[in-house]
């Protein structure tokens, strides 16, 4: 059975000063996406997707390296539009991710509100796969939209504690039921 596999960017190097969509993987990201991307769960994929972000971008090209496919890219991927607030300090950023999953219909600080991006990820995802023609499917997204995704399609509500717990992390559905096999797994 073919699979859809939802994977999020590792590890980025963060810059206050460079807008959040321009950061790009910093050698520990780069180091575990190669080593996934030699990994036997990536064997079958046939197609890459990626968000417009770079970190996403970077990624999705170190995982097509060895299968020398091409990588596409689709805006619908990014992340929640936390444009708003631009860069939070990382206790500040935890409390807002907080709110934003506890508050799915409210918007924080300007920020997309969960179900907006619950709904934008899950059209964009759709509207990839219907395209597709076989083997597995692989997107390369963020942790909001990803786990926003992983909600709507186990059919769970809004909620942080299905999050993932670091950057780097993937899951996988069956490409016909679109139903999740796992919650989130560490790329290495």
């Amino acid at each position: 059975m073919p699979k859809l596999i939802i994977i999020t960017h590792p590890e980025v190097s963060i810059d206050p000063a460079v807008p959040i969509t321009e950061w790009g993987l910093n050698a520990l990201g780069r180091k575990r996406a190669a080593e996934f991307a030699t990994s036997g769960i990536l064997s079958n994929v046939t197609q890459i997707w990626t968000s417009g972000e770079r970190k996403a971008r970077e990624t999705g090209e170190i995982l097509a390296a060895p299968r020398t496919l091409p990588v596409n890219c689709n805006l619908g991927l990014g992340e929640n539009d936390r444009s708003a607030t631009g860069y939070l300090p990382r206790y500040d950023f935890e409390a807002a991710a907080n709110v934003f999953f506890a508050q799915p219909e409210s918007s924080y600080r300007g920020w997309e509100t969960a179900t907006e991006a619950q709904i934008r990820i899950h059209r964009t995802v759709t509207e990839i796969i219907q395209s597709h023609d076989a083997g597995d499917l692989a997107i390369v997204t963020h942790g909001a939209v990803g786990t926003l995704l992983w909600c709507a399609l186990s059919n769970c509500s809004i909620d942080r504690k299905h999050d993932q717990p670091s950057q780097g992390h993937f899951w996988q559905a069956d490409l016909a039921t679109l139903k999740p096999d796992s919650c989130w797994v560490s790329l290495a």
